[in-house]
């Protein structure tokens, strides 16, 4: 009984646009209703902007229930036994065609802002690569000289406190504070690359190369999925990002590369022999 009080009082917090207490998770969880907190500016404007449209949504919805209401009350047959008969009005016929059209314009205005600060960004320091496939990641690091595939970690092999179907083999580690410039493609089918806290969701495109930004503001672990059905194993290709500071991301960088080329040497030598 609880548990479900809780539930109904969270529910209500947010149709309200008044939740109690926020998703505290970069990370999807059990009976969230709200997006989860925002790790980006994106996310950032998005949820300013969701919070307007429900405030808009909820204004509409009390104005034409009170007027339903109030129609019902008025204008009973017990009250008007014999109906009015009337047509036309003219101010009421301005004022339902303006009133939404004003509606539709604060709505647009800011959608229009936001749609363009989230296309790209012209001062990006570092550029990731990310390719889908089914079903799996591909991520190159241009500036960096690294590449590396990622696969979900079966449930077999999950160790304690890793997220079933959201855990990686590879994480991609980016560095906190930077703007970065993300390029998206795929070699087979359409994919969707998205990552909810912070606020991304581009498709991959077989022969187009499609392209937004990020900016991490806090460092954590950050999760996501494909959003584009594209196949059997569309569930099974989720996406892990640790972002880190940016002194720590260049040592990993030199570090990954080290690691590679020492790999790339052990499987020439093998080969050989």
């Amino acid at each position: 009984m609880r548990r479900l009080t809780l539930v109904a009082i969270t529910a209500l917090g947010t149709v309200l646009g008044l939740a109690p207490w926020p998703a505290r998770a970069d990370q999807p969880v059990p009976w969230a209703l709200n997006f989860q907190p925002a790790a980006s500016p994106t996310m950032e404007r998005i949820t300013s902007l969701s919070t307007l449209l429900n405030s808009v949504i909820i204004a509409i919805m009390v104005l034409v229930t009170a007027l339903l209401g109030w129609v019902i009350w008025r204008y009973n047959a017990r009250r008007n036994p014999v109906p009015r008969q009337f047509s036309h009005n003219t101010v009421l016929e301005i004022a339902w065609t303006a009133i939404p059209a004003l509606i539709l314009l604060a709505i647009a205005l800011p959608s229009f802002r936001l749609l363009y600060f989230m296309d790209r960004t012209q001062e990006a320091e570092m550029t990731l690569k990310v390719t889908g496939h089914q079903w799996y990641w591909s991520y190159e690091y241009p500036d960096h000289n690294l590449s590396f595939d990622a696969f979900m970690v079966a449930d077999d092999d999950l160790k304690p406190g890793q997220l079933r179907l959201l855990t990686t083999d590879r994480e991609v580690v980016l560095p906190v504070g930077v703007p970065i410039r993300v390029l998206l493609a795929a070699d087979d089918v359409i994919h969707s690359w998205a990552v909810p806290a912070l606020g991304v969701k581009t498709d991959s495109v077989p022969g187009r190369l499609n392209e937004t930004w990020v900016r991490i503001d806090k460092p954590g672990t950050y999760y996501g999925q494909c959003s584009e059905l594209c196949g059997v194993n569309h569930g099974f290709m989720p996406i892990m990002i640790h972002a880190v500071e940016k002194d720590k991301f260049l040592a990993w960088t030199e570090e990954t590369r080290i690691r590679t080329a020492n790999d790339s040497s052990d499987k020439a030598k093998g080969g050989k022999s």
